[in-house]
């Protein structure tokens, strides 16, 4: 059997493409892209413009179409979805999952919103597209799809493979059946085996299994990846307040929003206020990074004041000038340790999670250790190298109370935060580095004030 080689998208393959779009050869590009995977055509067009990913998208297949498009990323959709007409946009949804097209309706105006709608050939669908951007985005309800296999508990095993045979262009993956009453209250589900085993006749009623996981329409996506986790499920039923089944989450899903937060935590750590890419506009990189910058300059500015505060102090022993960086440095990075480690524990909350008591008891005896290691160090090197052993002192004890200090407060920020409903990944940006660098001089030349 031939070896199926992964696409790689190289910059001839793109020029190849760009100058069949100017030729308007549709041959070469169709040519080009016979069997190749519809995500790495999505990867493809985001090296071209609007207008020439049109045409390219043009000539593709309606339902190949449809999936290249719901994996743009939110930016280049967008933009995409401007030189469409509404009728245009439906004859894609109509191959999208509900889910994945609610997501891409919420892009658009309220206008060509409702129009698209209104131009879906199924009422069906636009009536679970409707129903899911009832929901806010980051619960539940918001990231499930309403395309599912349900049975009827008295159907018979004939009844329920012939609904499946019905629903099987709507249902790209089926994982199990779901089991519902005559109200539509999920019971259970039953397996496809079970099914395929069974004799001719067999009533749903008497092979469902009642031992299901679902999860409310109104539990936060973070409850969801909690317990798709934990049970290693593939997809869980979504019920409302009354049990009735509104519909499923499969992993990919849950996969989409993982990277999404992951994305959002590194750049708020990194202290980018915005979803930006590499492509977006010198604007939008501009806007997305300069408030955490202006917040690092002022910090700057309030570390100069406490050096000036200590002015005729460096110029009586200059050499306490050389060790400014080594201890804003240390309290730097000793706060971002503790409050990563706090970030990632509230991502991941356990049943028995410590308290806030036994959680800063432990920070504490770290903190100590970590700093009497870390004094020492910088005593026997500061000793070695100027043989003074006032300054080494200072440097020792300085550094000692900064490490204290630095996970303290990179503890606790987070946690804070976190209590506020603000993401406590924003705490292990430069917000809790700046603070520390003015907080760590502080304490250097206190103890220096103190011997000297």
């Amino acid at each position: 059997m031939e070896e199926i080689k992964p696409f790689e998208l190289t910059r001839e393959f793109a020029d190849s493409l760009k100058g069949a779009i100017e030729r308007n050869d549709d041959d070469f590009i169709l040519q080009s892209l016979e069997g190749v995977n519809p995500a790495d055509i999505t990867e493809t067009l985001e090296e071209f413009t609007t207008d020439e990913s049109k045409h390219i998208i043009s000539l593709l297949d309606t339902q190949i179409a449809a999936e290249v498009i719901s994996n743009l990323e939110e930016d280049t959709l967008r933009r995409f979805l401007r030189v469409f007409s509404p009728e245009g946009i439906a004859s894609y949804i109509d191959y999208i999952d509900s889910d994945d097209a609610a997501d891409i309706l919420n892009e658009l105006p309220l206008k060509v919103r409702e129009e698209v709608i209104s131009s879906l050939s199924s009422d069906e669908k636009a009536e679970h597209i409707v129903d899911l951007m009832r929901y806010d985005e980051d619960v539940a309800g918001g990231i499930m799809a309403k395309e599912l296999i349900k049975a009827n508990l008295n159907w018979t095993v004939e009844q329920t493979t012939e609904e499946i045979r019905n629903q099987a262009e709507n249902v790209s993956k089926i994982f199990s059946v779901y089991v519902v009453d005559d109200k539509n209250k999920l019971l259970g589900r039953v397996s496809l085996k079970k099914m395929l085993l069974a004799r001719k006749g067999t009533l749903i009623k008497d092979i469902y299994d009642e031992d299901l996981i679902s999860i409310k329409t109104y539990d936060e996506e973070e409850e969801v990846i909690s317990v798709m986790r934990k049970y290693d499920l593939e997809a869980i039923p979504v019920v409302n307040m009354q049990n009735n089944l509104m519909g499923r989450i499969t992993i990919d899903d849950v996969i989409d929003v993982m990277t999404e937060q992951a994305e959002e935590e590194r750049q708020l750590m990194a202290g980018i206020s915005e979803d930006v890419e590499e492509d977006d506009s010198i604007w939008m990189q501009t806007r997305a990074r300069i408030p955490w910058l202006v917040i690092g300059l002022i910090g700057a500015f309030f570390g100069a004041e406490v050096i000036g505060l200590f002015e005729s102090d460096i110029a009586a022993i200059p050499i306490m000038a050389a060790f400014i960086p080594l201890i804003t440095a240390t309290a730097g990075n000793v706060a971002i340790q503790s409050s990563s480690i706090v970030v990632q524990s509230l991502a991941n909350k356990s049943v028995f999670q410590d308290s806030t008591t036994k959680r800063l008891t432990k920070v504490i005896i770290v903190a100590l250790l970590n700093g009497i290691l870390l004094a020492m160090l910088a005593f026997a090197i500061s000793y070695f190298r100027r043989g003074d052993i006032n300054i080494s002192l200072i440097i020792a004890i300085a550094l000692s109370c900064v490490v204290l200090l630095a996970s303290l407060s990179g503890t606790i920020t987070p946690i804070i935060l976190d209590k506020l409903g603000i993401n406590p990944a924003a705490a292990s940006g430069p917000f809790i580095t700046t603070f520390n660098d003015i907080l760590g001089l502080a304490v250097y030349f206190a103890v220096a004030y103190i011997f000297f």
